[in-house]
C-alpha cells in the first residue's frame, strides 16, 4: 500500500515543530511520504523552526486560501497518487506505531482513527484520553460527535475521492469529511490503543476544555450548527446511506432547537452549563452540544431529577 502522511503547518505552530518532525522521523514504519500543506507560511520558516531541511512535498496556499482551502488541493492531489493517506496535525506528536498500526487498520476498513491523549502545550499529560466511548461504535456516534480528527485518522484514497470536493468555507473539515465518509457506506474502524498526544492550546479549533463555560458552549454550537448548514443545505451529498442521512436530519434539528432555547437565551445556558458540568462527561469532539442527557432543558421531554443524574 502506497501512503502518503500529511499534515498542515501554519503561522503560530512554529514551536512545537521540533517535537511533531522527531515524531513523524521515529516511526517504526518509514514507507510513506511526507506532504505539507502551508497555509500562510513559507517551507522555509518551517524548517527554520524543526531546525533541519526536510524532506517533503510542499504545496503552498494562494490568494484567498482558506484552511479548508490548502487542505483540499493537498488531498485532491495526494489521492491521485497514493492508496491510502495518514493525517497529523503539526502542533502533535505521533507514537512510533502510528503509521505502522495505521497501515493495518486499512487492510480491512476505508477510514481508521486511533485514541489521543491530550497533553497540555508543554507536553505534559493531561490525564484524558479521546476515545471511541464504551459501547459506542462509528456508527451509532458520527451523527452527533466526532472521534475522527485530522490528527488521528487515515484513509483509503478510493473513499476519500467520493468525498471530495468539499467547500472551502468549511470549518469543521474533520467532522465534514468523516460524516461524508459514513454516510457514503464507508467502512470505518477505531484503535482505542492511543497512537498520537493531541496537544490543547489557545489556537485549538476543537478544544477539549472541562469544566465548560457559557462562552464555550456558545461557540461550539455556532461550529456544529454550521456543520449541519454544510451537510444539509449547501453541498447536498449524493449516493447517501437513507438510514444514516435521517440521524444526520435529527441531529441538525436538535442542535437548531437547542440554539433557539438555550445559546440565545443567557440565562438558559448558564444553567445548561452548571447541569452540563455535573455529569461525567465522555472525551469525545462537541460533547457539549446539545447533550441528550440534559434534553429536558432544551425539549422539556423528562424530569430534571432523572435526567440529571445521568452521563
Amino acid at each position: 500500500m502506497v501512503m502518503a502522511l500529511y499534515t498542515t503547518v501554519y503561522p503560530g505552530v512554529e514551536a512545537y515543530l521540533p517535537d511533531w518532525y522527531r515524531s513523524v522521523r521515529s516511526q517504526t514504519d518509514q514507507d510513506f511520504e511526507l506532504w505539507i500543506g502551508l497555509d500562510g507560511i513559507e517551507a522555509s520558516a518551517v524548517e527554520e523552526a524543526i531546525g533541519t531541511q526536510v524532506e517533503a512535498v510542499w504545496v503552498s496556499s494562494e490568494s484567498g486560501d482558506s484552511p479548508a482551502g490548502i487542505r483540499h488541493r493537498c488531498l485532491e492531489r495526494i489521492v491521485k497518487d497514493f492508496d491510502a493517506v495518514i493525517l497529523v496535525d503539526s502542533d502533535d506528536i505521533l507514537h512510533p506505531t502510528r503509521v505502522a498500526a495505521a497501515r493495518i487498520a486499512l487492510q480491512t476498513s476505508e477510514l481508521a482513527a486511533c485514541a489521543l491523549r491530550l497533553v497540555d502545550q508543554y507536553r505534559e499529560d493531561l490525564g484524558t484520553t479521546l476515545t471511541l466511548p464504551e459501547g459506542e461504535t462509528p456508527d451509532s456516534l458520527l451523527a452527533r460527535n466526532n472521534v475522527f480528527g485530522f490528527s488521528n485518522t487515515a484513509y483509503r484514497s478510493e473513499l476519500l475521492r467520493r468525498c471530495l470536493p468539499f467547500s472551502a468555507e468549511i470549518v469543521l473539515v474533520d467532522w465534514f469529511l468523516a460524516t461524508t465518509a459514513w454516510l457514503k457506506g464507508g467502512t470505518l474502524a477505531f484503535d482505542p490503543v492511543v497512537r498520537m498526544e493531541y496537544r490543547q492550546h489557545g489556537t485549538n479549533m476543537a478544544p477539549i476544555r472541562f469544566p465548560f463555560d457559557a462562552k464555550q458552549v456558545m461557540l461550539d454550537t455556532q461550529k456544529v450548527s454550521k456543520h449541519y448548514h454544510f451537510l444539509l443545505q449547501t453541498s447536498p451529498i449524493e449516493n447517501v446511506r437513507p438510514d444514516r442521512w435521517a440521524q444526520v436530519q435529527e441531529a441538525s434539528k436538535d442542535v437548531q432547537i437547542f440554539f433557539e432555547t438555550i445559546v440565545s437565551q443567557p440565562q438558559r445556558l448558564e444553567s445548561y452549563v452548571r447541569n452540563l458540568n455535573t455529569l461525567k462527561p465522555r472525551v469525545v469532539w462537541w460533547w457539549d452540544v446539545a447533550q441528550p442527557a440534559l434534553q429536558w432543558m432544551w425539549k422539556g421531554n423528562s424530569g430534571e431529577g432523572n435526567e440529571a443524574s445521568r452521563n
